[in-house]
């Protein structure tokens, strides 16, 4: 039976350690510590289902935001709010309420809206996770850096021509430049999402997954798992 697991964290360190069969492996480590279950949405009430997570800690937020986290018994606010969806009729995941509190039933596993969301509660090593983040901002770069084009040739005339694109397009017909032609622009700084990497280590306050992860060091990182 198939669990959907969440939590938010930022990324600490990429490393190298040497698993079981004595191969070296690059890893990345993510600091989870102060990831809160802020609110759990259902149907009924907020016509989809979702959990909310939030993570980190700031001085300044919106009034609107920090009444969520009041709610939540958290006086103080945290910087990043991230809600992760579930099919409502999915029966892995239940509502429970138990002296007073609103909480999840995730398989064995109960969270209470105000708990903190420790990663050795939810994933356990050898774990399938997706990691998404926001990838690093190159700026403006052309399409040697961009695209790996391979430039123009050097002789014959060409020397000035060593890192252009090249014809991008006739010109009577079809007397445009088609959408999606690979051209210099702007580099980086979209939200990437890494798939199926392996849950290296787990702690209370930290975790550690095989691979490498978009972001620079500190970035916000969401670990998502259905297993």
């Amino acid at each position: 039976m198939k669990i959907m697991k969440a939590i938010l964290g930022k990324k600490t360190s990429q490393t190298q350690v040497i698993n079981e069969k004595g191969m070296r492996v690059p890893v990345t480590k993510l600091t989870t510590a102060s990831c809160i279950l802020v609110n759990v949405k259902w149907p009924q009430v907020d016509g989809y289902a979702a959990i909310q997570l939030g993570f980190g800690i700031t001085k300044k937020i919106v009034k609107s935001v920090a009444g969520q986290y009041i709610k939540a018994g958290k006086k103080t606010p945290l910087l990043h709010l991230k809600e992760f969806r579930f099919e409502a009729n999915d029966k892995t995941i239940q509502k429970i309420d138990e002296e007073k509190k609103t909480g999840i039933q995730l398989g064995e596993t109960k969270l209470f809206i105000g708990d903190e969301v420790k990663p050795a509660v939810l994933f356990k090593i050898g774990d399938l996770v997706d990691v998404s983040a926001t990838a690093k901002g190159k700026g403006f770069q052309g399409v040697v850096r961009r695209h790996k084009f391979s430039g123009g040739p050097r002789t014959h005339g060409q020397s000035d021509r060593e890192r252009a694109p090249g014809s991008i397009g006739s010109g009577t017909t079809p007397g445009r430049v088609f959408k999606g032609r690979r051209m210099a622009g702007r580099m980086g700084g979209g939200r990437k999402t890494v798939k199926n990497l392996h849950v290296v280590q787990v702690a209370d306050e930290s975790m550690t997954v095989s691979g490498l992860i978009p972001g620079a060091t500190g970035a916000l990182v969401e670990v998502r798992s259905l297993s």
